[in-house]
């Protein structure tokens, strides 16, 4: 999953960036709203955290305009603003959360779960045939057999099964799994799928990760 942070403080920016990557997320960052909107208006987020009061375009303007474009990625408000009238503000403007700094950085994770959840009609669990996922506590399981598997493994699989049924190209696993441009060697995502295919795919189990050759990958229960 990609998320945007467009934070102007730098510590914040880069404290966030740094738990959310421990947690399997791609993440970009601008320092400013100009560089935020021009991000989220080119993009492919799945979530945006969101300051209010920056410098250039407030983060209200980076979001109201936003939203002009039709655009539902969920965004989440991260604000030193604490009334009631900023919460009803942000949310009529667009916002569909708010958090108050300071804040807690497992509550911060457990909203962005709410917006990934609220956005894909799914709960803490996804399934795949006989393969399911608990997004709270990061474990994975094969016909009630624990697998384990590595932060990025996890992400790639999280990845592959939300979008199941559909193609997933290289070039949008490459940006919202590695955070990396599509210019880049993809050649990795092969060998993540191959080491997902080994733990997954044991004691004869049915293939549930398919390629498809010379576009990508797609998670479907049919052969």
């Amino acid at each position: 999953m990609r998320i945007l942070i467009v934070e102007d403080e730098k510590g914040i920016s880069g404290f966030l960036k740094d738990g959310l990557e421990e947690e399997g997320f791609a993440v970009d960052a601008a320092n400013d709203g100009s560089k935020g909107y021009e991000l989220a208006s080119v993009n492919d987020y799945d979530v945006i955290l969101l300051d209010w009061m920056m410098p250039g375009i407030s983060g209200i303007e980076v979001c109201r305009q936003f939203r002009k474009q039709n655009k539902s990625v969920p965004i989440i408000f991260l604000t030193a603003k604490d009334t009631v009238q900023d919460t009803v503000f942000a949310l009529e403007e667009g916002a569909n959360d708010y958090i108050k700094k300071p804040f807690e950085f497992e509550e911060l994770l457990a909203r962005i779960r709410v917006q990934l959840r609220t956005k894909t009609g799914e709960s803490n669990k996804l399934k795949l045939g006989d393969i399911e996922m608990n997004l709270d506590t990061h474990r994975v399981f094969r016909s009630l057999k624990e697998i384990e598997l590595t932060p990025k493994e996890f992400s790639l699989l999280e990845f592959l099964i939300r979008n199941k049924n559909k193609v997933c190209t290289r070039t949008r696993i490459i940006e919202h799994v590695w955070d990396i441009h599509f210019d880049s060697d993809t050649s990795v995502i092969d060998v993540y799928i191959n080491f997902l295919r080994k733990k997954l795919d044991t004691g004869g189990s049915k293939n549930l990760i398919h390629t498809l050759r010379g576009v990508g990958y797609m998670a479907r229960e049919e052969e």
